[in-house]
């Protein structure tokens, strides 16, 4: 069934080549894939009711995983182990695989070798031969992916509906709600081209968080933020921990936001893991690798 909600596609271009690409609509799709539950583009997720009452925490363990781009071998037998309920921060200077990582965990990329399995269910294993996915998860790219023809509000409805789980006046309440949970109250009638890029992020962090989910991602959140913002939203996501049980993962460069919001840590280099810990554990550690990251980024922390 189509949705009355979703853009026309484009008409066909002719490329170069002389072929021809829905290039309009391939860049529209990609779009409004960032950000929103996987249960709506990926069949493997099954007709399974949607509940927004409730979140769980759902477990990952990543086993093995190698990821190459031609002959650059991104991500090295990487091994990590998030429990259900944390907020687990990957962090790492730029070109590390931070993001690479996070797109496996969401099945945007698939790895060369090696499993992830989430609740014990491996993701890349055969389709049909396990249970069916039952958690929602929805990710916040670096780059905030709204669609510039709709509201802020609409935006952020997108996905509820999309998935008509709820009836209109409520669904114009968990706008409210979320958009109040990023500090932008009352701007459901903006325009996305009249936003600042830190204001772009949180309606895209809204959007995600506008269906409740069991696994959110992140990635660089607070990019394009101002430390005033980065702060609202790190005490955002601590409130959530409040009120929901789900598990978030976050990719970020900005050690002071990963060291404030993180029950774990843990830092790439190279492409492989070098260290895991508690934030406690991270800036006490004697890896040369962390030391080197932790004194470049907070300065005087090294004398700790």
């Amino acid at each position: 069934m189509s949705c009355p909600f979703l853009p026309e596609p484009a008409e066909p271009a002719i490329g170069a080549n002389g072929k021809n690409f829905m290039a309009k609509g391939t860049l529209v799709f990609e779009k409004l894939k960032h950000g929103l539950s996987g249960s709506f583009f990926h069949p493997d997720n099954g007709n399974l009711p949607v509940d927004l009452r409730d979140t769980r925490g759902v477990g990952i363990r990543i086993e093995r995983l190698n990821k190459y781009f031609g002959d650059s071998h991104v991500l090295k037998d990487v091994n990590l182990e998030i429990l259900p309920g944390e907020t687990f921060c990957i962090i790492g200077p730029s070109g590390t695989g931070k993001s690479v990582l996070l797109k496996h965990i969401v099945k945007l990329e698939s790895p060369d070798s090696g499993e992830i399995y989430i609740d014990e269910v491996p993701i890349f294993g055969p389709a049909g031969n396990g249970p069916a996915r039952d958690y929602r998860y929805s990710m916040v790219f670096q780059s905030s992916a709204l669609f510039n023809s709709l509201t802020v509000g609409e935006n952020v409805g997108l996905w509820l509906r999309e998935k008509r789980v709820c009836k209109e006046q409520r669904v114009r309440e968990i706008i409210k709600e979320k958009l109040a949970m990023v500090g932008l109250v009352g701007k459901e009638d903006l325009r996305t081209s009249e936003l600042s890029g830190g204001m772009k992020k949180r309606v895209a962090i809204a959007r995600s968080l506008a269906m409740n989910p069991d696994l959110i991602l992140y990635d660089e959140p607070t990019a394009e933020l101002d430390p005033v913002t980065t702060d609202e939203l790190a005490n955002t996501i601590l409130k959530l921990k409040e009120t929901t049980k789900n598990t978030t993962v976050i990719v970020t460069h900005d050690l002071n936001f990963a060291l404030y919001i993180s029950d774990r840590i843990a830092m790439m280099h190279g492409g492989s893991i070098v260290e895991i810990g508690t934030p406690r554990e991270i800036k006490r550690s004697q890896n040369p690798i962390v030391r080197g990251f932790i004194y470049t980024t907070t300065k005087g922390i090294r004398g700790e």
